[in-house]
């Protein structure tokens, strides 16, 4: 399929307002942000167009049935992270508490081909490793890396009962990953709290600063009321791990490039001791429409959820292991009708994989493989072991009888649409660029 410069401006820009004209219309200073921060590079487009990824590998689309000689009807419906870029790594806290380097950030989580996060995320390390001009030859061998210890990690949790047991740990991680970690491990919450907040007459409350909106009576009685019903979403056994008496209410601005637009609020609770130092920040962010549920054709999961924040939080807790234990989900009246909020810890120990410190192809080579088991991971226990019903089949059987003993077919064809997508998207965004100077988005002015 072949498209003119043209017809590929006019489907960014439409696929764009479809995808966020709404929040457009509601934050035009924070899409003009999002937008400026994406005409920085060709990845940093990459990053705000996961809708338009979808757009391009859905039926129909430019990259349609790239991956059909690897995706059945059971592998086409499973739980994917939606938006896997090779910035959405890093570290966490788990319910266990065991500092876990893993696949964050589920907003655009849904279901979807097991294949194309895998694409997703190889396109991505292609345009990276571009722009750290490495030759095309050694970016092909180390998306095979990437794709190579995938399979292999899939074929491991076919052998063993239990597939939550593997994680990237102090114990496990090497490279980069390790030192991802450490950093974690460095952090404090006392250090986090004393960023955020300030202490007046023995009690800790939000500090003023950029970001930061106080809120009108009315609203925070309904943020109160809406943080009450998360309560009920938690599972049994975290219920009681902090008083969840509500401190301090602030709504927030300023979070990435995938966020703009979307309302979000921070809430302080009284922590797991009544000692200052151990207070807790929780984040209440409305949910958004997943990228890839503008493709897929799935009424059981188009009637499964609520609402989007129902959908972000359910999701992250199939494809994460040990999940943060204050991961719910609420819904907050506006204009009247409930939308759909994920609430989650503001953890001080989330370390993101510090990308520029990992140049060259022997630093890539330690930290791919690890990437590619971590991916596995997610995808291996989202399946019909987790304690969802909406996937109801094995994905380590199902990739496992995809694959069979052709992984190099496999790296073959994921090395061969990460060379063509990431062209793709070095050129579309020049297309962005000029579209956006141009005044193509009538409610977020260039200037």
């Amino acid at each position: 399929m072949t498209t003119t410069p043209e017809q590929r401006t006019d489907l960014i820009v439409t696929t764009l307002l479809e995808a966020f004209e709404p929040l457009m219309r509601a934050d035009p200073h924070g899409f003009r942000t999002k937008f400026r921060k994406m005409a920085r590079d060709p990845f940093a487009f990459y990053r705000g167009t996961a809708c338009l990824f979808y757009a391009d590998v859905g039926e129909g689309g430019l990259f349609g049935g790239f991956d059909e000689r690897w995706v059945d009807d059971d592998g086409a419906r499973v739980w994917i992270q939606g938006d896997l870029h090779a910035e959405n790594f890093g570290t966490y806290l788990d319910a266990d508490g065991r500092l876990v380097f893993d696949v964050n950030d589920f907003d655009e989580a849904y279901l979807g081909h097991w294949t194309w996060d895998l694409a997703r995320f190889c396109a991505s390390l292609s345009l990276m490793c571009w722009q750290k001009a490495l030759p095309d030859d050694v970016i092909d061998d180390l998306v095979g890396l990437y794709v190579r210890a995938y399979v292999d990690q899939v074929a491991h949790y076919r052998q063993v009962d239990d597939d939550t047991e593997w994680a990237l740990t102090l114990d496990t991680a090497e490279g980069a990953v390790l030192d991802a970690l450490r950093a974690a491990k460095m952090s404090t919450r006392f250090a986090m709290l004393e960023s955020m907040t300030v202490v007046d007459d023995y009690r800790r409350s939000f500090a003023e600063r950029s970001g930061v909106r106080r809120l009108e009576a009315d609203e925070e009685e309904r943020v109160r009321a809406a943080f009450a019903r998360y309560r009920e979403t938690l599972p049994e056994r975290h219920r009681g791990t902090v008083t969840f008496d509500v401190l301090d209410v602030v709504g927030r601005s300023g979070f990435g490039i995938g966020s703009a637009g979307l309302p979000a609020y921070s809430l302080l609770v009284e922590g797991f001791t009544q000692a200052l130092d151990n207070d807790v920040v929780l984040s209440m962010k409305q949910g958004n429409v997943a990228a890839p549920s503008r493709v897929v054709d799935d009424e059981r999961g188009a009637t499964y959820f609520d609402h989007h924040g129902h959908r972000t939080a359910v999701s992250q807790r199939a494809l994460q292991a040990h999940a943060d234990r204050f991961l719910g989900w609420t819904s907050l009246e506006t204009d009247g009708r409930e939308v759909g909020y994920v609430v989650s810890e503001v953890s001080p120990y989330e370390a993101d994989l510090s990308w520029d410190d990992v140049s060259e192809p022997e630093d890539l080579e330690v930290l791919l493989p690890q990437l590619g088991r971590a991916t596995a991971k997610i995808h291996c226990v989202a399946d019909a072991e987790s304690d969802q019903d909406l996937v109801r089949v094995s994905v380590e059987e199902v990739v496992g009888r995809a694959v069979g003993d052709d992984t190099d077919a496999l790296v073959a064809t994921m090395v061969e649409f990460a060379r063509a997508y990431s062209t793709r998207a070095t050129e579309d965004y020049r297309l962005f660029v000029d579209a956006f100077r141009g005044g193509a988005f009538e409610h977020v002015a260039p200037a």
